[in-house]
């Protein structure tokens, strides 16, 4: 008797349920099997969108992932090509990013630390012994299998993953993220497995202090930092790590790829191996508050990019993933960053030169935003001028969002105000003197001791707003806001400041997510942010 034919259409395995993301090609759904009632992710891709390049891609990355069966490796289970849709069918993992999970614990320790990078250097040597490299190891792609204390780091997201011989080392193409790349990769020289290692160094380096080996504003000098292997380890907050970790670090983060440790040899390390015996259990508050910072700043880098992109102008392409933009500027050169926050970077023949207008996420410091508070005057009217041509309906929306956003902040309603921004809102602004600021308190301040309270009435113009739209579900807007307003004394008085902000549509609701706005603070003397 001839055995059934196999199910080739998505429906029949699976029932979808909620969104659990959204992308620009490709959108992430829970889904229950519907042979056993088990729950999984499925990232359905858009075929239709995809140019060839991408569609190999795809095909490398799906079988990548389906040779790839480790506990520390987030698990593709299926994978269905239907005539317009590709499903991925991956675990569903729900704890979160492990860095986010390392500052909502209430003890931290060096050993904590070591149990996490044997986690990652586990899931790494299992990619290794499989041919794989990953070349985009970074926080991001750091997941927790479920928020039950002690769950599995899981490695995440093969977009960029490569399959290589043995020991090979050739030119695959500039790919990963800035802060996480690799000497040989910057110096355009053949790489390999030890690029994964190299990254890891970094990873390891932050989880102990809370930021990164390797930093600067600018691009370049990161880049020379990254190629020289310039690192120290600054008192006070590494004369409390052991010796044997840093010997760990040292190790991973030795310039000459063939000299560096192998994830085999790092799983044998003593700090990680013998971690009961040689790890520090004493608790790093220290750690724990600067890694808080240093991930509200790679959490704000996609909003900064798109910023960018608004600002400048840029032209912008979104990726077989639906996650990353390619910018290119007018000096040709290119940029691949990724809307959720990562910076990642991939061209096959790119060089170095040629990205040197990238900003590294891990060097970025971004501020939350206090100017929504700024127009903290009632009796308000928001008008525009010179609009250009606003195109489709949802760019319309978004200039929509923007005028009550602004209207909310100039009558102090601050209940408007909090259902038009997403809680964890972050902001850029000359008050937060160069400080990233999330959440709403900051903006509070404002509305309870400003808002009302020194000025009549105030009228704010938005001039020349462009809408940027970034997949289905986010958009970018930037605009000069004109503020006029009158003092309690009858004076008027008028300024201007340019600003950015990032729209966000969740459950068919525009929330802002983030805002930047310029140095032009007008000189207030009522309040030091009237025209937040």
């Amino acid at each position: 008797m001839a055995a059934p034919a196999a199910c080739t259409r998505f429906s029949d395995n699976y029932d979808l349920k909620e969104e659990l993301g959204k992308g620009a090609f490709s959108v992430v759904r829970r889904c229950v099997q519907k042979s056993t009632g088990l729950e999984f992710a499925a990232k359905i891709i858009n075929t239709k969108k995809l140019s060839a390049r991408d569609f190999q891609k795809l095909e490398r990355e799906a079988r990548i992932c389906r040779k790839l069966q480790h506990p520390n490796i987030v698990r593709l289970h299926d994978s269905i090509q239907e005539e317009n849709f590709h499903y991925l069918v991956f675990d569903l993992v729900t704890g979160g990013e492990l860095f986010e999970d390392i500052v909502a614990r209430e003890f931290y320790s060096e050993a904590d630390a070591s149990h996490c990078i044997q986690q990652i250097l586990e899931s790494v040597n299992h990619c290794h012994t499989n041919g794989v490299v990953h070349r985009d190891l970074k926080p991001e792609n750091l997941l927790l299998a479920s928020k039950a204390k002690g769950a599995a780091v899981k490695l995440a997201d093969f977009g960029l993953a490569i399959e290589v011989q043995g020991e090979q080392h050739a030119w695959f193409g500039f790919a990963g993220t800035p802060g996480y790349l690799s000497p040989e990769v910057l110096k355009k020289e053949p790489y390999g497995k030890p690029v994964d290692i190299w990254a890891c160094g970094v990873i390891l380096y932050i989880l102990l202090v809370g930021y990164p080996p390797f930093w600067d504003e600018d691009q370049h000098r990161l880049y020379a930092q990254i190629k020289a292997g310039a690192y120290d380890y600054p008192s006070p907050e590494w004369d409390t790590v052991t010796p044997e970790a840093k010997n760990l670090i040292n190790q991973m983060l030795t310039v000459n790829p063939s000299k560096r440790i192998t994830a085999s040899e790092a799983l044998k390390h003593p700090w990680i191996c013998q971690r009961e015996r040689v790890a520090s259990i004493v608790h790093r508050q220290e750690t724990v508050d600067c890694l808080k910072k240093f991930n509200a700043r790679r959490k704000l880098k996609g909003a900064i990019l798109t910023t960018m992109l608004a600002t400048r102008n840029f032209s912008s392409k979104y990726d077989v993933q639906g996650r990353s933009i390619i910018t290119k500027k007018g000096d040709g050169s290119q940029v691949k960053e990724s809307t959720d926050s990562s910076t990642t970077l991939e061209d096959d023949d790119i060089k170095e030169d040629k990205i040197k207008g990238g900003v590294d996420r891990s060097s970025t410091v971004i501020a939350k935003d206090p100017e929504e508070l700024r127009i903290v005057c009632p009796n308000k009217t928001i008008s525009q001028i010179s609009t250009n041509s606003y195109g489709s309906a949802r760019k319309q929306e978004v200039i929509k969002m923007t005028e009550q956003l602004l209207e909310a902040i100039n009558v102090g309603d601050y209940e408007a105000y909090t259902k038009i921004c997403d809680p964890h809102l972050t902001a850029f602004e000359p008050e937060a003197l160069g400080n990233l600021v999330e959440g709403m308190d900051f903006h509070k301040f404002y509305f309870d001791n400003v808002v009302g309270k020194n000025c009549k009435a105030v009228n704010t113009t938005i001039l020349n707003p462009t809408v940027h739209l970034l997949g289905d579900d986010a958009a970018c807007i930037a605009y000069v806001r004109l503020t006029q307003y009158m003092d309690k004394q009858g004076a008027a008085h008028s300024s201007q400041c340019e600003e950015t902000r990032i729209w966000h549509k969740r459950d068919n609701k525009w929330q802002n997510v983030h805002f930047h706005r310029s140095s032009n603070s007008p000189p207030f003397t009522f309040a030091p942010s009237a025209h937040k």
